[in-house]
């Protein structure tokens, strides 16, 4: 998994306080996971593509559904923005812009036959 994006042990322990305490059985390990969330949402990927060393595609989309729904990735947004004093203004890019294919070879609008 050298070439693959991994959270190293300081990131992992800036965020474990935000994780939802496992209840019964052991969850698959955090670090994968989330690693393998992140590599999924930065290159723009389907879950299906997810290399096989972050484990099964259909883990990565139903924990990232799950904590997206319980707001754990809300809370660690809010969490790690307020450790450098900011707690009001939380800020993130998260632009997504999609154009269709014939959007830059639309004509000029006419106006009385000739164009504008």
């Amino acid at each position: 998994m050298s070439d693959l994006f991994c959270l190293t042990d300081a990131q992992m322990a800036r965020l474990v306080p935000f994780f939802p305490k496992p209840h019964g059985l052991p969850r698959v390990d955090d670090r994968r996971v989330l690693s393998g969330i992140i590599f999924i949402n930065r290159n723009g990927l389907r879950w299906r593509d997810a290399p096989s060393a972050y484990g099964p595609h259909k883990t990565l989309y139903s924990r990232w559904k799950r904590w997206s729904e319980n707001g754990i990735f809300a809370r660690m947004m809010a969490g790690l923005a307020a450790e450098h004093g900011e707690e009001k203004t939380v800020m993130i890019d998260a632009t997504y812009l999609k154009a269709h294919r014939t959007a830059t070879s639309m004509a000029a609008k006419k106006k009385g036959g000739a164009v504008a």
